[in-house]
Protein backbone atom coordinates (compact mmCIF):
# COMPACT_ATOMS: atom_id res chain seq x y z
CA UNK A 1 0.00 0.00 0.00
CA UNK A 2 1.41 3.33 -1.22
CA UNK A 3 1.86 5.75 1.94
CA UNK A 4 1.69 9.05 0.46
CA UNK A 5 3.80 11.35 2.89
CA UNK A 6 6.60 9.67 1.66
CA UNK A 7 6.00 9.77 -1.93
CA UNK A 8 8.51 12.36 -3.82
CA UNK A 9 9.76 13.33 -7.41
CA UNK A 10 12.74 10.52 -7.02
CA UNK A 11 13.96 7.99 -9.70
CA UNK A 12 14.28 4.27 -8.47
CA UNK A 13 17.20 2.76 -7.31
CA UNK A 14 16.36 0.04 -10.06
CA UNK A 15 17.08 2.33 -13.19
CA UNK A 16 20.44 2.43 -14.38
CA UNK A 17 22.59 5.52 -14.17
CA UNK A 18 25.93 6.45 -15.57
CA UNK A 19 27.50 6.04 -11.77
CA UNK A 20 25.99 2.42 -11.51
CA UNK A 21 26.09 0.20 -14.52
CA UNK A 22 28.65 -0.98 -16.87
CA UNK A 23 28.49 -2.62 -20.38
CA UNK A 24 29.72 -5.70 -21.28
CA UNK A 25 30.37 -6.48 -25.05
CA UNK A 26 30.46 -10.08 -26.14
CA UNK A 27 31.80 -12.12 -29.26
CA UNK A 28 30.79 -9.40 -32.03
CA UNK A 29 32.75 -11.19 -34.18
CA UNK A 30 32.79 -12.42 -37.66
CA UNK A 31 31.84 -16.40 -37.06
CA UNK A 32 29.24 -15.47 -34.65
CA UNK A 33 27.68 -12.94 -37.09
CA UNK A 34 27.71 -15.77 -39.73
CA UNK A 35 25.34 -18.04 -37.43
CA UNK A 36 23.15 -15.28 -35.96
CA UNK A 37 19.85 -15.75 -37.52
CA UNK A 38 17.35 -14.60 -34.81
CA UNK A 39 16.81 -11.18 -36.54
CA UNK A 40 18.61 -8.60 -38.99
CA UNK A 41 22.39 -8.80 -38.97
CA UNK A 42 22.64 -4.97 -40.06
CA UNK A 43 20.33 -3.85 -37.31
CA UNK A 44 22.11 -6.00 -34.81
CA UNK A 45 25.37 -4.03 -35.51
CA UNK A 46 23.90 -1.14 -35.77
CA UNK A 47 22.45 -1.15 -32.37
CA UNK A 48 25.34 -2.58 -30.60
CA UNK A 49 27.48 0.13 -32.27
CA UNK A 50 24.45 2.72 -30.75
CA UNK A 51 24.93 0.91 -27.68
CA UNK A 52 28.40 1.76 -27.51
CA UNK A 53 28.53 5.42 -28.21
CA UNK A 54 25.39 5.20 -25.48
CA UNK A 55 28.11 4.15 -23.35
CA UNK A 56 30.81 6.75 -24.05
CA UNK A 57 28.48 9.70 -24.22
CA UNK A 58 28.14 8.96 -20.31
CA UNK A 59 31.51 7.47 -19.52
CA UNK A 60 30.10 4.40 -18.85
CA UNK A 61 32.99 1.54 -17.98
CA UNK A 62 32.38 -1.13 -20.21
CA UNK A 63 34.52 -5.20 -21.01
CA UNK A 64 35.01 -5.76 -24.62
CA UNK A 65 35.64 -9.82 -25.03
CA UNK A 66 36.15 -12.37 -27.65
CA UNK A 67 36.24 -15.72 -27.64
CA UNK A 68 39.17 -17.76 -30.27
CA UNK A 69 39.34 -14.71 -31.83
CA UNK A 70 43.01 -16.12 -33.48
CA UNK A 71 42.03 -19.56 -33.90
CA UNK A 72 38.26 -19.77 -35.45
CA UNK A 73 35.66 -16.50 -34.87
CA UNK A 74 37.98 -13.60 -36.08
CA UNK A 75 38.96 -10.03 -34.75
CA UNK A 76 35.66 -8.23 -32.46
CA UNK A 77 33.47 -6.27 -34.89
CA UNK A 78 35.98 -2.93 -36.61
CA UNK A 79 33.64 -0.33 -34.85
CA UNK A 80 33.68 -1.13 -31.11
CA UNK A 81 37.60 -0.44 -31.07
CA UNK A 82 36.93 2.96 -33.13
CA UNK A 83 34.25 3.95 -30.27
CA UNK A 84 37.03 2.56 -27.38
CA UNK A 85 40.49 2.81 -28.98
CA UNK A 86 42.01 2.19 -25.75
CA UNK A 87 39.70 -0.35 -24.38
CA UNK A 88 42.14 -3.90 -23.95
CA UNK A 89 40.22 -6.79 -25.57
CA UNK A 90 39.73 -10.20 -23.35
CA UNK A 91 40.22 -13.16 -25.63
CA UNK A 92 38.88 -16.55 -23.97
CA UNK A 93 38.75 -20.14 -24.74
CA UNK A 94 35.49 -20.19 -22.54
CA UNK A 95 32.01 -19.91 -24.12
CA UNK A 96 30.98 -19.18 -20.74
CA UNK A 97 32.69 -15.47 -20.20
CA UNK A 98 32.33 -15.81 -16.65
CA UNK A 99 34.52 -18.96 -16.31
CA UNK A 100 37.39 -16.39 -17.49
CA UNK A 101 39.22 -15.10 -14.99
CA UNK A 102 40.58 -12.28 -16.63
CA UNK A 103 37.01 -11.58 -17.81
CA UNK A 104 35.33 -11.48 -14.15
CA UNK A 105 38.70 -9.75 -12.90
CA UNK A 106 37.47 -6.89 -15.87
CA UNK A 107 34.33 -6.44 -14.58
CA UNK A 108 35.37 -6.78 -11.09
CA UNK A 109 37.26 -3.68 -11.86
CA UNK A 110 34.22 -1.60 -12.93
CA UNK A 111 33.20 -1.18 -9.48
CA UNK A 112 29.95 -1.71 -11.10
CA UNK A 113 26.70 -3.87 -9.57
CA UNK A 114 24.33 -3.26 -12.79
CA UNK A 115 26.00 -5.15 -15.69
CA UNK A 116 24.27 -4.44 -19.36
CA UNK A 117 25.23 -7.23 -21.49
CA UNK A 118 25.30 -7.51 -24.96
CA UNK A 119 26.36 -10.00 -27.52
CA UNK A 120 26.56 -13.18 -29.70
CA UNK A 121 25.05 -16.01 -29.69
CA UNK A 122 22.11 -15.18 -26.90
CA UNK A 123 21.73 -18.95 -25.84
CA UNK A 124 25.28 -19.26 -25.33
CA UNK A 125 27.57 -16.36 -24.82
CA UNK A 126 25.14 -14.01 -23.27
CA UNK A 127 23.09 -16.36 -21.23
CA UNK A 128 25.88 -18.50 -19.65
CA UNK A 129 27.88 -15.38 -17.79
CA UNK A 130 24.66 -13.27 -16.99
CA UNK A 131 22.64 -16.54 -15.34
CA UNK A 132 26.54 -17.12 -13.59
CA UNK A 133 26.68 -13.13 -12.89
CA UNK A 134 23.31 -13.54 -11.41
CA UNK A 135 23.99 -16.21 -9.22
CA UNK A 136 26.99 -13.84 -7.68
CA UNK A 137 24.60 -11.14 -6.57
CA UNK A 138 24.93 -9.13 -10.01
CA UNK A 139 21.96 -7.35 -10.84
CA UNK A 140 21.59 -8.00 -15.01
CA UNK A 141 20.02 -6.47 -18.41
CA UNK A 142 20.23 -7.94 -21.66
CA UNK A 143 20.25 -5.49 -24.68
CA UNK A 144 18.03 -7.80 -26.85
CA UNK A 145 18.37 -5.34 -29.98
CA UNK A 146 22.38 -5.60 -29.99
CA UNK A 147 22.33 -9.39 -29.05
CA UNK A 148 21.51 -12.39 -31.46
CA UNK A 149 21.53 -16.71 -31.33
CA UNK A 150 20.87 -18.82 -34.40
CA UNK A 151 17.34 -18.78 -34.48
CA UNK A 152 14.33 -16.57 -33.24
CA UNK A 153 13.79 -19.43 -31.26
CA UNK A 154 16.85 -19.83 -29.67
CA UNK A 155 17.31 -16.13 -28.96
CA UNK A 156 13.62 -15.91 -27.46
CA UNK A 157 14.15 -18.92 -25.26
CA UNK A 158 17.59 -17.66 -23.72
CA UNK A 159 15.99 -14.36 -23.06
CA UNK A 160 13.09 -15.82 -21.09
CA UNK A 161 15.43 -18.32 -19.48
CA UNK A 162 17.13 -14.96 -18.13
CA UNK A 163 14.36 -13.04 -16.89
CA UNK A 164 13.33 -16.02 -14.79
CA UNK A 165 16.51 -15.94 -12.64
CA UNK A 166 15.84 -11.93 -12.86
CA UNK A 167 17.92 -10.42 -15.89
CA UNK A 168 15.91 -7.82 -17.42
CA UNK A 169 15.65 -7.60 -21.41
CA UNK A 170 16.00 -3.93 -22.31
CA UNK A 171 16.67 -1.99 -26.11
CA UNK A 172 19.72 -0.11 -26.63
CA UNK A 173 17.83 3.73 -27.26
CA UNK A 174 16.07 2.51 -24.11
CA UNK A 175 19.74 2.15 -22.15
CA UNK A 176 20.27 5.65 -24.07
CA UNK A 177 17.35 7.66 -22.99
CA UNK A 178 17.44 5.73 -19.43
CA UNK A 179 21.15 6.97 -19.05
CA UNK A 180 19.97 10.69 -20.31
CA UNK A 181 16.83 10.21 -18.31
CA UNK A 182 16.64 14.45 -18.36
CA UNK A 183 16.78 16.78 -21.21
CA UNK A 184 18.07 19.31 -18.83
CA UNK A 185 21.41 17.71 -18.85
CA UNK A 186 22.90 19.78 -21.03
CA UNK A 187 26.39 18.08 -20.14
CA UNK A 188 25.17 14.95 -22.13
CA UNK A 189 22.16 16.53 -24.17
CA UNK A 190 24.11 16.59 -27.46
CA UNK A 191 25.98 13.85 -27.22
CA UNK A 192 22.81 11.72 -26.83
CA UNK A 193 21.09 13.63 -29.94
CA UNK A 194 24.23 12.73 -32.33
CA UNK A 195 23.65 8.78 -31.26
CA UNK A 196 20.31 9.30 -31.88
CA UNK A 197 20.58 11.02 -35.38
CA UNK A 198 23.19 8.26 -36.30
CA UNK A 199 21.58 4.96 -35.52
CA UNK A 200 18.35 5.37 -34.01
CA UNK A 201 16.42 5.04 -37.38
CA UNK A 202 13.00 6.75 -37.62
CA UNK A 203 13.73 8.50 -34.35
CA UNK A 204 17.06 10.15 -34.99
CA UNK A 205 15.57 11.34 -38.16
CA UNK A 206 12.65 13.06 -36.27
CA UNK A 207 15.10 15.09 -34.35
CA UNK A 208 16.97 16.22 -37.49
CA UNK A 209 13.47 17.22 -38.65
CA UNK A 210 12.97 18.95 -35.51
CA UNK A 211 16.40 20.71 -35.42
CA UNK A 212 16.27 21.85 -38.83
CA UNK A 213 12.09 23.17 -38.34
CA UNK A 214 13.15 24.92 -34.82
CA UNK A 215 16.80 25.92 -36.17
CA UNK A 216 14.76 28.03 -39.00
CA UNK A 217 12.09 29.25 -36.64
CA UNK A 218 14.98 30.84 -34.44
CA UNK A 219 16.52 32.31 -37.38
CA UNK A 220 13.66 33.75 -38.44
Amino acid sequence: MVNISEVTAAPSPDLLTPDNCAVLFIDHQPQMFFGAASGDRTAIINATVGLAKAAKAFDVPVVLSTVAAESFSGPIMPQLPEVFPDQQIIDRTTMNAWEDANFVEAVKATGRKKLVFAGLWTEICIALPALSAIAQGYEVYVVTDASGGVSPQAHEHAIQRMAQDGAVPVTWVQVLLELQRDWARSETYMPVMDVVKEHAGAYGLGVVYAQAVIGAHAAG
